[in-house]
C-alpha cells in the first residue's frame, strides 16, 4: 500500500489495535493473509470457474444506496479487493465471515444452515440469471432481507461535519479535483474533511466534500484507489490496475450514479441511506437465514458480471460435495484464528 499511495499512520495504529482485540476485525484487517491462506489450506478451489469477485466479501461488506431513480437498494458496497478469482473465494469468505460472527454471538443461527442459505441463495440467482435486490419505498420490500426496517445512523450529518477539517496544502491535487468535479454544482461552496471508516481500508486517505444544495447537505467522499491484495501476491504490483469500477458495473445491480472511480480516486456519495449496515446495526428481530440467502443471492449478481460463467458456476457446483462449503469455510475460519493468535503473541 505505501508503494502505490500516502499511508496516514495513526489510522494505521489504530488498525491494528482493532485487530489485536478482536479476531472478527483481524479478519477483516487482513485480506491479504487471506489470499495466502487460501491458497495454503484449499488450493482444491483454485480450479473453479474464474469470475469477476468482490475479493473481500463477508458479512460487513454490504449496505445501501440510492439509484438513479432515487429508489433504495442494496447489495455489495465494497469492492476495493475485486479481482479475476475463483467463484469459490467469495462463498468460502462469505460462509467463514459467518462463522466467526456466530462465535462471537453476532449471528444466531446454526453453522450449518447459514452456509446452506448462502448457497441457495446463490444458486437460485444464478438459475434465474441474476436480479438487483432494489428495496424502493415499500417497507414490505425490506422482507427480502428478513428485517422490518433500517435505521439511519443517528446525527449522521451533524457527525460529519464536526470531522477535523482539511487545512489547505494537506489535499493532494487530484483529490480535490475528482471531489469538486463529482460535485452536481461546479461553483457550489464547500469544506473538506478527513474521515475514517472500514478497517480494511484503514490508513488509506479519505477526504469528504461537504456543502449545502437546495437547501440541505450533501456529502461526496475521495478515497484512494490501492491495488487487490491479489496483484501483490501475484507480483504484479508495477503492472496493476484496479478492477472496482468494472466489477461494480458489470454486476446485475441498479447502481448509485454517483459511485465511480475519477483518476486514482473512488468517488462515492455518502448520506444517511448510503452506507455500510454492520450486522450489529440491523434489528434483532430479524430473519438471518433470509439475510444470509440475500447475501448468497448477491454474491451470485456480481459473478454473473462475467459472461458466459452462470452455466459453468452451476455445472462445476454440482460436482462439489453438498458439505463443501462448510468444510472449506471452517479450514479457513481456523487458519484464520490460529493467525489471530500469533499475531496476538507477536
Amino acid at each position: 500500500m505505501r508503494s502505490c499511495t500516502s499511508v496516514v499512520e495513526s489510522d494505521l495504529r489504530d488498525k491494528h489495535a482493532q485487530m489485536k482485540d478482536d479476531l472478527f476485525l483481524f479478519f477483516r484487517g487482513t485480506y491479504y493473509r487471506w489470499v495466502q491462506r487460501c491458497a495454503e489450506v484449499c488450493p482444491e478451489l483454485g480450479g473453479a470457474p474464474k469470475v469477476l469477485a468482490v475479493g473481500d466479501l463477508h458479512v460487513g461488506s454490504f449496505g445501501t444506496w440510492r439509484d438513479a431513480e432515487g429508489r433504495l437498494c442494496w447489495g455489495v458496497d465494497d469492492f476495493d479487493e475485486a479481482y479475476p478469482l475463483p467463484y469459490t473465494n467469495d462463498l468460502v469468505r462469505l460462509a467463514a465471515s459467518t462463522k466467526l460472527a456466530i462465535e462471537a454471538g453476532v449471528l444466531k443461527l446454526k453453522f450449518k444452515q447459514a452456509c446452506n442459505a448462502i448457497l441457495d441463495g446463490y444458486k437460485e440467482s444464478l438459475e434465474h440469471r441474476g436480479c438487483p435486490i432494489v428495496l424502493a419505498e415499500e417497507e414490505t420490500n425490506l422482507e427480502k432481507l428478513g428485517v422490518r426496517a433500517f435505521q439511519s445512523p443517528p446525527d449522521f450529518w451533524r457527525k460529519l461535519n464536526s470531522r477535523p477539517t482539511v487545512h489547505n496544502g494537506t489535499l493532494p491535487r487530484t483529490a480535490g479535483h475528482a471531489l469538486r468535479i463529482s460535485l452536481p454544482d461546479r461553483n457550489l461552496e464547500f469544506k473538506i474533511v478527513r474521515r475514517e471508516a472500514g478497517l480494511g481500508s484503514l490508513g488509506q486517505l479519505r477526504f469528504v466534500a461537504i456543502g449545502k444544495s437546495h437547501g440541505g447537505f450533501i456529502a461526496r467522499e475521495a478515497k484512494a484507489v490501492v491495488p487487490s491484495a491479489s496483484v501483490w501476491l501475484e507480483g504484479k504490483i508495477a503492472h496493476w490496475q484496479s478492477y472496482y469500477e468494472r466489477t461494480m458495473r458489470s454486476s446485475i445491480r441498479s447502481c448509485d450514479p454517483y459511485q465511480r472511480v475519477i483518476g486514482t480516486w473512488i468517488i462515492r456519495r455518502l448520506s444517511p441511506d448510503s452506507n455500510p449496515i454492520e450486522i450489529e446495526e440491523l434489528p434483532k428481530k430479524r430473519d438471518e437465514e433470509t439475510l444470509l440467502k440475500a447475501m448468497g443471492s448477491e454474491a451470485a449478481n456480481v459473478h454473473l458480471g462475467s459472461e458466459r460463467r452462470g452455466t459453468k458456476i452451476l455445472n462445476d457446483l454440482r460436482r462439489r460435495k453438498t458439505n463443501w462449503l462448510r468444510s472449506t469455510a471452517r479450514d479457513m475460519a481456523k487458519a484464520i484464528e490460529q493467525d489471530w493468535e500469533q499475531y496476538q503473541k507477536a
